[in-house]
């Protein structure tokens, strides 16, 4: 069982709509759909995308419901929200939305990067709404205001740190490079939104997920992966001591991607890299968990 707490696809576009980086678009959910049979994967999360800072892709929930309907067996839908939504204010009530997209099905929240700071009062008033009715969320952080997608955290990840302590009761699921990158404490500022290479000295990601257990952590994409494999043995180790809160993943947002992860797993539970009890917590039973998911 392989349950990937991280993708994204979306209905038929216009060829011509494309990001600008690649020239690509997310994969249909046909296109994913194979992707995740060629890869042995069960069920997958879907997450959108709403926030003006991603503009080329824009996925908002009643998408990503119409998608998963069609595939309820496979697909699990998120919803995604912009904080400054609903007039921008540090006061908005999101409630009503909450409880509709939970009412529909929708069993988290994310992708979520508005290009704001982390702890900005904004964010505050949305997280302790999510926090208020139940749901977790899967954030991507960025290294600073301006050209990015992400909510901004500096070095050593204080925002995020208060963020934890404000909301103790929402699960945060930590993604992107400018998290994983701070996996070791010999991180260099120009490695922070990158994918640093050799021996893992522990250092921030590794304080803040022994200080605060609502600090969960999403290891799709090449910095999740990177993160884990880059120092094998420390991989294991990680991989062990926070076996309840990790999540496989892969982050699929082309078609035909390649997910390193997939073998990167086969191999852990192939050669017993990790106990028989982390491994098969960390591809389906956190999710399941988490997600209130009937297996």
């Amino acid at each position: 069982m392989l349950i990937d707490i991280h993708t994204h696809c979306h209905l038929q576009r216009a060829s011509d709509i494309v990001r600008q980086s690649n020239k690509e678009t997310w994969p249909t959910p046909e296109q994913l759909i194979q992707m995740m049979d060629n890869n042995g994967i069960d069920k997958s999360v879907i997450l959108g995308c709403v926030s003006p800072e991603w503009r080329w892709t824009l996925v908002i929930p009643e998408e990503i419901l119409e998608i998963c309907s069609q595939y309820p067996d496979r697909l699990i839908p998120f919803c995604n929200f912009d904080p400054r939504y609903l007039t921008n204010d540090t006061t908005a009530d999101f409630m009503p939305l909450l409880k509709t997209y939970k009412k529909l099905g929708c069993k988290g929240v994310g992708e979520y990067f508005p290009n704001i700071p982390f702890d900005d009062p904004l964010n505050i008033n949305f997280f302790r709404q999510v926090e208020s009715i139940g749901l977790p969320l899967i954030f991507h952080i960025a290294p600073e205001i301006g050209g990015h997608y992400g909510v901004y955290d500096e070095p050593g990840l204080p925002r995020l740190e208060k963020v934890l302590q404000a909301c103790p009761g929402l699960v945060l699921l930590a993604h992107s490079a400018a998290f994983w990158s701070e996996i070791s404490a010999n991180m260099t500022g120009e490695e922070r939104n990158g994918y640093p290479h050799g021996k893992v000295v522990p250092g921030r990601v590794v304080e803040l997920m022994q200080k605060y257990p609502n600090l969960h952590g999403d290891l799709s994409a090449g910095s999740g992966f990177n993160a884990i494999s880059r120092d094998p043995e420390f991989g294991y180790q990680f991989l062990e001591e926070f076996q309840n809160r990790l999540y496989f993943g892969t982050d699929i947002c082309n078609n035909l991607q390649e997910t390193p992860i997939v073998g990167y797993f086969r191999k852990l539970k192939a050669e017993k890299l990790i106990s028989a009890e982390a491994y098969e917590k960390i591809t389906w039973k956190n999710a399941a968990e988490l997600l209130d998911i009937s297996i």
